[in-house]
């Protein structure tokens, strides 16, 4: 099975969730590429079993350039004016049907609106993927760090799309 992860990070959680998904991916079996958003391609070459999007939560969903600009300031590694998530979605070329899964950071505030995970799940759904589920881990705010247990989570999740895509895969 060959994953594609593909990750915006601001400062850096959203990366190491990346990374954590690739463990729980492979552990499983698979042949995973771990993809900068800076470096990611708009379009695959070969056959793609799952491709996995991620990307922070910022103002109630995808980070937009605004948004960047703002982590900017606060100290995030992203260059501001570079193209994120969002942007790379709508450049995006998929096959009808590509098997997809989506996540997020974001601050863990019970009742707190809006999630990247789902805003991306709806953006490749328009290009044409089958969204299997979408997730979100927890940051303990904008910077981090991550909630203690979510890169064992991400490992957990990931291990089980393996076995979700395969059955996409047969039906």
């Amino acid at each position: 099975m060959r994953a594609v992860v593909v990750y915006e990070s601001m400062f850096g959680n959203t990366r190491d969730l990346a990374a954590a998904l690739v463990d729980g991916l492979t552990a499983r079996g698979a042949c995973v590429d771990l993809v900068p958003i800076a470096e990611a391609p708009v379009e695959f070459g070969g056959r793609v079993d799952l491709l996995i999007a991620g990307a922070p939560t910022h103002a109630f969903g995808l980070p937009k350039q605004q948004t960047r600009a703002d982590a900017a300031r606060r100290g995030a590694a992203a260059p501001a004016e570079a193209d994120g998530l969002r942007e790379w979605i709508e450049r995006l070329r998929l096959e009808r049907g590509q098997p997809a899964a989506t996540f997020d950071t974001r601050i863990d505030r019970p009742r707190l609106p809006g999630s990247a995970a789902r805003a991306a799940a709806r953006r490749l759904r328009d290009r044409g993927a089958t969204i299997l589920c979408s997730q979100s881990f927890h940051v303990r705010s904008m910077e981090g760090p991550l909630v203690d247990g979510e890169l064992d989570r991400a490992r957990a999740w990931a291990a089980s799309l393996v076995l979700d895509a395969a059955i996409h895969r047969v039906s």
